[in-house]
């Protein structure tokens, strides 16, 4: 039996699946931001409920923001900053008494969909978050890429490319140039993140009508208040470039949207109908979907980090970083 975690900044979810990948127990609780030693405990309590729930002891993967670093064993680069420095994969092991698998929550999300979701049968995925934060994951032959610094995929900390002025970009409804853009928690200013995530679809329409409303509202309103459309099409055309940048250097046969604002339907018609403007090919024939498994993406994902000896016959692994090892 396996459980998968999915640390996110507002709530942390868990699912228990029997070896056959069938749900046992599901269930979300707030993540205790600014707190880690209370997200430790709050990670540990939802395991131990749903191992409860299940009827036995799991072997537990945690889906994170950011990444365990191979040089420190601490965690780094998350949006979640009070992890940053800690010991988390150490504590949480110790805390539940056996070891604890961890990822970066957009591995999580690529591995999920390439083994059975969106992307099955894919060899290359990559994996997008766009939700409180950004992030990207690659999964190439069935299995997660990590890389030797454990940074593949990092997409939301690159800056936004090919940037607008904002009298480049037409109708733009009163935006900022995008150049040098918004400053970013990692030290650095318009990275991808800071304009596809949840808060930086709000700050770019305050930014544009100086009212405050969160990423939800804007899409609601979008039909009805000339502004919010105006936002989410410069939405649109940030994720094409982001995403072509993304389809020059890996050209991936799927790309994945998970996160909140990947249900955004809108997105998967006009961002692939932008992107062919800035990909350095005559054809782009890469798919962009939805994932299938939606919000347990990621969960999913952060089970299937264990191996394929636990009796199941499907295996999981990673390449140049933690795991097996071995392919799907």
């Amino acid at each position: 039996m396996r459980v998968g975690i999915d640390l996110g900044g507002t709530k942390i979810e868990g699912i228990a699946l029997d070896p056959a990948g069938r749900t046992l127990a599901r269930r979300r609780v707030p993540t205790p931001r600014g707190d880690y030693a209370g997200t430790v405990e709050a990670v540990a309590a939802l395991a131990e409920w749903l191992e409860h729930q299940a009827g036995g002891q799991a072997h537990v993967g945690i889906g994170m923001p950011g990444a365990v670093s191979p040089g420190t064993g601490l965690v780094k680069n998350a949006n979640s900053t009070w992890l940053i420095g800690r010991p988390f994969q150490v504590d949480l092991s110790e805390r539940l008494r056996r070891e604890v698998r961890c990822a970066n929550d957009a591995n999580c999300l690529a591995l999920s969909e390439a083994v059975d979701g969106a992307a099955a049968g894919a060899r290359c995925v990559f994996g997008v978050i766009v939700g409180t934060g950004t992030g990207g994951g690659i999964v190439v032959d069935g299995q997660v890429l990590t890389g030797p610094n454990a940074i593949a995929g990092e997409w939301g900390h690159n800056p936004l490319p090919w940037p607008r002025l904002a009298s480049d970009s037409g109708d733009t409804g009163g935006a900022a140039p995008e150049w040098p853009g918004p400053p970013c928690y990692c030290g650095r200013t318009g990275c991808v993140e800071t304009f596809l995530s949840g808060p930086g679809l709000s700050r770019d329409f305050q930014a544009a009508s100086g009212e405050v409303i969160e990423a939800s509202e804007i899409v609601s309103r979008a039909a009805s208040d000339p502004r919010a459309e105006a936002c989410l099409q410069r939405y649109d055309d940030r994720m094409a470039r982001a995403l072509a940048a993304v389809i020059n250097l890996l050209d991936p046969d799927v790309i994945v949207l998970g996160g909140g604002l990947s249900n955004l339907d809108r997105l998967y018609d006009r961002v692939p109908a932008r992107w062919g403007g800035f990909v350095f090919s005559d054809v782009v024939r890469t798919r962009l979907v939805k994932a299938a498994h939606g919000d347990a993406s990621g969960v999913r994902g952060a089970a299937w980090l264990w191996p394929s000896d636990l009796g199941d016959g499907r295996p999981s692994g990673e390449r140049n970083g933690e795991g097996d090892g071995r392919g799907l």
